[in-house]
C-alpha cells in the first residue's frame, strides 16, 4: 500500500495553534456563527483556506466521532477513513479485554489507523505497539494516544511508521489486525472488491494467528468459508447493528467455541449467544401469538436454532429468520411482537386492510419478499392514528402480510 500524501494545510491541526483553534471552535466558535461565518472568522485571523479547510473538516470529523469515542471525540484527530474504520470504544475495550484474559501484556496493533483498539488497550493496562503505513493517519495516532495516556497516567507508546507485514510484531504476545477494506485514503472510501486486496493481507494475518494470542477485525460480511478452522468466530451488534465479524486465535480463542453472538445494547448491556458450531434450523411451525426477529448477529453467525431452542419456537418458514412461538419470553437475541392478525399481501387490498384499521405509521420489515419498504408506505398512503409493525414475509412458503404489535419489556 502507498502512502497518501498529506493533505494541504493539515499540518496546522497537530500543532499547538491549530489544536488551540479547534478547542476554540468546539466551544464559542460556532455560538450564534453560521458556517460562512466561522470560515469567515477564521480567515480574518490569518489561517489561510486550506488549513481553514482542514480545521472546519476535523471539528466535523470530531462531531461525527461522538458516537464511537463519546467524551473522548473533541479531543482526538481523525481522518474520515479512519473515522469510518475506527472500532467503537465500547467493542475496542472488549477486544482488550480478551486479550486480558489470556495474559497479554503487549499487543501489537498492526494497522493501527488512527488508534482505536491501541486506545482501549491502553485504558486496560496492556501496552500497545501500534503500528501504522501512512505517516499523518500515525502523526494522529499518535496524538490521540497521547490524549489516553496522560488520561491514565501511562506512557504514550511510539507508533512505528512502515508497512505492517514488514516490521512484524516484534516482542509483542499478542497482535490485533483491522485489515483495510477500503481504498487508501482520507475521503474516497470505497470498498474493496477482494479480499486478497486486504492490507495487512489475511494469509499474513492466519500466519501469525498460529503463533500468537490473536484477534483478527473483519466486515459481517466476510466469506465464511475463508474462516480458518483454529478461529473462533464472533459477530457483534450494537444496538441491532451488526458492526463487525471477529476472529480469535491462539490463547484468545476460548475452548469449546466456534460461532459466537456478541450483543451490546444501550450504554452497560453486554449479552452473548455461543456454541462449538453453527446451530442447525428448527422446524418450521404454525404461527404462535409472537414473532421474533432475531439481532443480525445471531443470524450471521448461524445460531437461530440455539435461539429457537431458548425461545421453544420454530421458523415461519423454510430459510426465513423469523420464528414464531406460542410464549413470550425476554431475550436480548431479538425483537419480539405480538401478531395481531394476518392480512392481504397484495398491496390494493392490504391498503384497504390497514386504512379500515386506522393505521397511519407504518414500520414495515421484510423477509422473503421482494419489496422496498420505503416505496411501499408511500404507496399505501396512510392517514389513520394508529403505529403498528407489518412483516412481509413467507409463512409456510406463502406471502404473508403479518400485522403485529412489538411487545415492551421483552
Amino acid at each position: 500500500m502507498t502512502p497518501v500524501p498529506r493533505p494541504p494545510g493539515w499540518e496546522i491541526l497537530t500543532s499547538d495553534v491549530g489544536l488551540e483553534t479547534l478547542r476554540w471552535i468546539a466551544g464559542e466558535g460556532t455560538h450564534d456563527r453560521s458556517s460562512a461565518q466561522l470560515n469567515a472568522e477564521l480567515r480574518r485571523r490569518g489561517f489561510p483556506p486550506d488549513q481553514v479547510a482542514a480545521l472546519l473538516t476535523q471539528s466535523e470529523l470530531r462531531t461525527k466521532a461522538a458516537t464511537k469515542f463519546g467524551d473522548l471525540a473533541p479531543e482526538l484527530l481523525l481522518t474520515q477513513a479512519g473515522l469510518e474504520q475506527a472500532t467503537r470504544h465500547r467493542v475496542a475495550a472488549h477486544h482488550a479485554q480478551r486479550f486480558i484474559t489470556t495474559g497479554s501484556t503487549r499487543v501489537a496493533d498492526l494497522g493501527c489507523g488512527i488508534g482505536a483498539e491501541s486506545m482501549a488497550l491502553l485504558a486496560a493496562g496492556i501496552s500497545p505497539a501500534p503500528v501504522e503505513i501512512n505517516p499523518l493517519t500515525a502523526e494522529f495516532a499518535q496524538h490521540n494516544l497521547g490524549v489516553v495516556a496522560k488520561r491514565h497516567h501511562a506512557a504514550t507508546p511510539t507508533v512505528r511508521i512502515g508497512d505492517a507485514e514488514q516490521l512484524g510484531p516484534g516482542d509483542a504476545d499478542g497482535v490485533f489486525l483491522d485489515p483495510a477494506r477500503r481504498t487508501a485514503g482520507h475521503s474516497d472510501t470505497r470498498r474493496v472488491a477482494s479480499p486478497d486486496d486486504y492490507s495487512p493481507s489475511l494469509t499474513f494475518a492466519f500466519d501469525l494467528s498460529r503463533s500468537r494470542a490473536t484477534g483478527i477485525k473483519l466486515g459481517p460480511g466476510f466469506d465464511r468459508e475463508l474462516i480458518p478452522s483454529h478461529a473462533e468466530a464472533q459477530w457483534v451488534s450494537v444496538d441491532g447493528q451488526v458492526v463487525e465479524m471477529a476472529l480469535w486465535c491462539g490463547a484468545a480463542a476460548r475452548a469449546g467455541i466456534t460461532r459466537s453472538a456478541l450483543v451490546f445494547r444501550g450504554a452497560t448491556e453486554q449479552h452473548e449467544l455461543s456454541a462449538p458450531q453453527d446451530s442447525d434450523d428448527v422446524d418450521v411451525r404454525g404461527l404462535g401469538e409472537f414473532l421474533y426477529e432475531p439481532d443480525g448477529a445471531v443470524i450471521r453467525a448461524r445460531l437461530i436454532g440455539e435461539l429457537a431452542a431458548r425461545l421453544d419456537a420454530g421458523m415461519v418458514s423454510d430459510s426465513i429468520a423469523y420464528l414464531t412461538s406460542d410464549r413470550l419470553v425476554e431475550t436480548p437475541f431479538a425483537q419480539s411482537f405480538r401478531i395481531v392478525e394476518s392480512l392481504p399481501a397484495r398491496e390494493k387490498d392490504l391498503r384497504r386492510a390497514l386504512a379500515a384499521r386506522d393505521i397511519g405509521t407504518l414500520e414495515i420489515k421484510k423477509r422473503g419478499a421482494d419489496v422496498d419498504p420505503a416505496q411501499l408506505r408511500k404507496r399505501l398512503k396512510l392517514q389513520g392514528s394508529k403505529h403498528a409493525t407489518l412483516f412481509l414475509t413467507r409463512v409456510a412458503g406463502k406471502h404473508t402480510a403479518l400485522l403485529t404489535e412489538r411487545c415492551t419489556g421483552a
